[in-house]
C-alpha cells in the first residue's frame, strides 16, 4: 500500500490541519491521565503537592483541548506528548523514595541516570526542532486559518512547558552528578580505608 493510499497521509501531509483518529485517541487518552493525575494531585495536596505539576497539567490540558474540539494542531500535539516517555523513570523514582531505597542504591542510580537521558533526549533535544517547525510554518495559509487564539495558545503553552522542562532537566541534572559524585568520594573512601587496613 502506498502512503498516498494510507488513512494517514492527510495527517503527514498537513501538519497544522491534518487528522488521524490514532493520533486524536494518544490526546485523549492523555488528556484523562492529566485529568486524573490532577485530581490526586489536588485530593492529596499536602503529601504530593507541586505547584509546577500543577502549571504542567493546566497548560498541557489547554493545549489538548483545542487539539480535540477543533481537531488542529494533532500532528504537533503527538510530538509534544513524546516528551512523556521520560514520565515512566520519573514516577519510578518516586517508587523509590516511597520505599525508602536508598539513593545510591543501584536500581536508584541506574533509574535516575535513565531519567536524565531520557528527560534529556525527549524534551530538550525536542525544543529546538518544534521551535524550527512554528517558524517554517509561521505565516503559511494554514497557519492564519488556526486565528489568534489558537496561534497565540500553541506559542503560549510551548513556552510555559519548555521553561518548565528547562528548568526541571537542570534540578534533574545537578541530581544525577550529586549522587555520581557522592557515590565516586565513598568509593575513593572505601579504597583508602582499604589501603590503611592492609
Amino acid at each position: 500500500m502506498e502512503l498516498k493510499d494510507s488513512i494517514y497521509m492527510p495527517f503527514f501531509a498537513d501538519p497544522l490541519w491534518g487528522q488521524s483518529s490514532l493520533a486524536t485517541m494518544n490526546i485523549a487518552t492523555a488528556s484523562g491521565y492529566l485529568i486524573s493525575d490532577l485530581l490526586i494531585l489536588i485530593l492529596y495536596w499536602k503529601v504530593i503537592g507541586d505547584k509546577c505539576y500543577i502549571i504542567h497539567h493546566c497548560t498541557a490540558l489547554y493545549a489538548y483541548f483545542f487539539v480535540m474540539k477543533d481537531g488542529v494542531l494533532v500532528y504537533v500535539a503527538n510530538f509534544r506528548l513524546l516528551a512523556e516517555l521520560s514520565s515512566p523513570f520519573v514516577n519510578q523514582r518516586w517508587f523509590f523514595e516511597t520505599l525508602k531505597y536508598s539513593k545510591f542504591s543501584k536500581a536508584n542510580v541506574i533509574n535516575g541516570v535513565l531519567m536524565t537521558v531520557v528527560f534529556f533526549v525527549v524534551r530538550i533535544v525536542a525544543i529546538p526542532p518544534l521551535y524550527g517547525f512554528m517558524l517554517a510554518v509561521y505565516g503559511t495559509e494554514p497557519y492564519r486559518r488556526l486565528g489568534c487564539l489558537i496561534q497565540y495558545s500553541w506559542i503560549f503553552t510551548c513556552i510555559v512547558l519548555d521553561v518548565m522542562n528547562v528548568m526541571w532537566m537542570i534540578k534533574i541534572s545537578k541530581g544525577c552528578i550529586k549522587v555520581i559524585s557522592l557515590m565516586r568520594q565513598e568509593k575513593a573512601n572505601n579504597r583508602l580505608q582499604n589501603g590503611k587496613v592492609d
